[in-house]
């Protein structure tokens, strides 16, 4: 099989949109599997919309070397074409003088040669110092080609092909025109994910629209022929190889409200002995099983729902009370707090609004607040349900939960903000609600103490 990195520029480039359009038209012709650098869930969901196979999630801050190749290994069994959407600009990273967790980070573990997306709005000579300076950073990034993006014009394009051809020694596989519908269409997929199993029309139309736009302006054949052949390996085994019998039940509440997962939690619970039961917050009695999982997601767009669905809500308390585990994550930290409080103004609320909640945290989530996006890095106790660790995640959300001065944390940040003063992870009996998002492979050790916390009962 072949395998290839789009990076960007910079954020803003237009990698996810080409990203999107060249994995929606190859697979067309080829099985291709994707991957997305970073803790993203939104990228993920829209190139596992166009390629019908689960698109994985890398990061080398959360991620070990050996993890990275055993989730590659795993994602491109049975695939033609393996292709890694990149995270904003190529060398950006979670340190100013590391790689770590940058596009060229997984470019390297991986041996991938990368396609520069470069945004050339109101540049030409100056398009090829840029790219000269990209290929010099780091001369064991291997840039193997060039995409232009938002050109104006044929004088545009020739005189930047030509300078970026001639002073930097490799192709310009496409060129793209700066195109309003095609911005339009991109901004209307919004932040809302593509879910499997729901009726994405609007996805489909604005994604062909995209595609068709692209398809145009890229040469693929070009861009297939830079991709590196290599043998898939076998690294996978170990973490996502045959399993154990299944002897474990696991509620996962997944909807329109509730759909932030990495692709790897359901394939390692199913290796671990799990059979998975998937509910809806919004409309479902919660399923019979021996512990649960509440992902992150838009609670707050669905909150007349969820308040309405008050016998779930019920039923998820006094499952919490008796002690049944339950882990929580952003999303399912909010919906576990007493209330939901939304401030005048925010979106569709012209004044203020309060709507119940589970009620298993004694405190109120306010929206919007503060702006949080980090990595996050902590210990967890030994009394938390996720077990003594120390861990490596992201938070990403613009919501504040205030609890009471009482409460109980479980881990501890040394990066990161968490729930309140760098503690996160609230413990209530069995129940953890944390504002850090875990990987599955990275943090695996914790869910599985998790889940032989829920084979002993409550």
């Amino acid at each position: 099989m072949r395998g290839i990195l789009i990076a960007g520029d910079r954020s803003g480039s237009g990698k996810t949109s080409i990203s999107l359009a060249l994995a929606a038209l190859l697979s067309r012709e080829m099985t291709v599997q994707t991957f997305k650098v970073g803790m993203d869930y939104i990228d993920p969901s829209y190139l596992t919309g166009v390629t019908a196979r689960p698109c994985r999630n890398l990061d080398t801050f959360v991620m070990e070397e050996p993890e990275i190749r055993a989730i590659f290994d795993h994602g491109c069994r049975g695939a033609d074409l393996a292709l890694v959407e990149g995270v904003r600009g190529l060398y950006e990273g979670a340190e100013a003088l590391s790689e770590i967790g940058s596009s060229a980070s997984v470019a390297k573990i991986l041996d991938l040669p990368v396609v520069l997306v470069v945004n050339a709005r109101s540049i030409t000579r100056s398009a090829a110092a840029l790219v000269k300076g990209f290929q010099a950073f780091d001369p064991d990034v291997r840039i193997c080609g060039v995409i232009l993006n938002n050109v104006s014009g044929r004088k545009h394009i020739e005189k930047t092909v030509s300078a970026v051809e001639h002073y930097c020694g490799i192709p310009v596989v496409g060129s793209i025109p700066r195109m309003e519908e095609m911005e339009l269409a991109m901004r209307h997929l919004g932040l809302v994910p593509f879910r499997e199993g729901q009726e994405h029309e609007g996805f489909r139309q604005r994604i062909d629209r995209v595609t068709g736009l692209i398809g145009e302006h890229v040469d693929r054949e070009h861009f297939l022929a830079l991709a590196k052949h290599f043998d898939p390996g076998t690294s996978d085994r170990h973490l996502f190889g045959a399993g154990k019998a299944p002897d474990l039940r696991i509620g996962v509440a997944y909807d329109e409200a509730f759909n932030f997962y990495y692709a790897d939690l359901f394939d390692l619970l199913s290796a671990w002995g799990v059979r998975v039961r998937l509910f809806s917050p919004l409309r479902d009695p919660l399923p019979d099983a021996d512990g649960y999982i509440l992902g992150g997601g838009y609670p707050e767009l669905f909150l007349p729902q969820l308040s309405d669905n008050s016998s779930l809500r019920e039923e998820i308390l006094e499952t919490a009370l008796r002690g049944v585990p339950i882990y929580a994550e952003c999303g399912g930290l909010m919906y576990l707090t007493d209330e939901m409080v939304i401030r005048a103004g925010w979106k569709e609320h012209p004044e203020a609004a309060s709507y119940p909640m589970c009620g298993v945290f004694p405190g109120s989530t306010t929206m919007p607040a503060r702006r949080v996006v980090s990595y996050v890095e902590g210990t967890s106790g030994a009394a938390s349900p996720m077990g003594a660790a120390g861990f490596r995640g992201h938070e990403f959300h613009y919501s504040e939960v205030t609890l009471p001065s009482s409460t109980t944390y479980a881990y501890t940040l040394s990066r990161g903000v968490g729930i309140s003063d760098s503690g996160d992870g609230a413990v209530v009996k069995k129940t953890l609600g944390s504002y850090t998002h875990l990987h599955p492979v990275s943090s695996r050790g914790m869910f599985r103490h998790f889940l032989d916390c829920c084979r002993k009962g409550a």
